[in-house]
């Protein structure tokens, strides 16, 4: 090819072959606004890039030029020695602050804080609400073993030192507590609980004690007591409850003891 820049010998080799802009573009489909600019070199016309090069390969193609020959022409002109090897791109993600994460924790601390917290609440509350209802049920709850038969609270030995002065002279207290119905007893020897259950109809029960007793029934007419073998007063109203305190002056006075409602 002659000496001179890349768009004069493009447009001289057209030329040089009568060719028109128009049939250069009904044989390459590129625009004729593309092929005025590559044989201006108006590079601000041009899309740029592989296109450019695209189009100096196939007007060297249709004008049988040298295609390498002419892309290395237009690589002088253009300053385009190669074309930059494109760079992957990255997406990268911000860093957050430190003090992101470290909001984070406090916030779940304080969240897991809260619910141990409301849950040991709920249980102190719950168990206060158990406590109280215990308390407040009935002084009559039985006393049961294991075995389901009613608890009795062995005696203790006398206390020699607490002994009354007419102690050493009397006789141990023998009661027999018989019932026709089953009812609640509780009974006290000598200060001490000895039974606090519900007794089944047609049981005999013998309790002792060195001072006296107190018996109270839920229902005073299913109760019979004996004294030392005699027969005691009721507990009670019949059919309503009572208690009554039992001691050496009624085994004396032999049918005595009076009721206390």
């Amino acid at each position: 090819m002659a000496s001179g820049t890349f768009g004069e010998r493009l447009k001289r080799e057209r030329e040089m072959r009568e060719v028109t802009l128009k049939e250069v573009t009904t044989a390459t489909r590129i625009g004729p606004r593309f092929l005025e600019a590559l044989e201006n070199e108006e590079w601000d016309k041009l899309p740029g890039g592989i296109f450019n090069r695209g189009f100096v390969r196939s007007i060297a193609r249709f004008l049988g030029l040298d295609e390498e020959n002419l892309l290395a022409e237009y690589d002088m002109a253009r300053g385009e020695q190669s074309l930059p090897v494109p760079q992957p791109y990255e997406n990268k993600i911000p860093r957050l602050p430190i003090w992101v994460p470290i909001l984070t924790v406090l916030a779940l601390l304080a969240v897991f804080g809260g619910l141990i917290a409301g849950g040991i609440y709920s249980w102190r509350r719950y168990a206060a609400h158990r406590a109280a209802k215990r308390t407040s049920s009935s002084s009559f709850a039985p006393t049961q073993t294991q075995t389901g038969t009613p608890g009795v609270i062995p005696t203790p030995a006398a206390n020699s030192s607490t002994d009354s002065p007419t102690s050493s002279t009397a006789i141990p207290l023998d009661l027999a507590i018989s019932t026709s119905a089953a009812t609640r007893v509780r009974i006290l020897a000598d200060g001490t609980l000895l039974l606090d259950a519900e007794l089944p109809a047609g049981q005999t029960r013998h309790f002792s004690a060195s001072q006296q007793f107190e018996v109270t029934a839920a229902d005073s007419s299913a109760v019979l007591l004996e004294l030392n073998g005699r027969a005691m007063p009721p507990v009670g109203t019949p059919g309503a409850s009572g208690t009554i305190v039992l001691s050496q002056k009624d085994l004396r006075q032999g049918s005595g003891g009076t009721p206390q409602p």
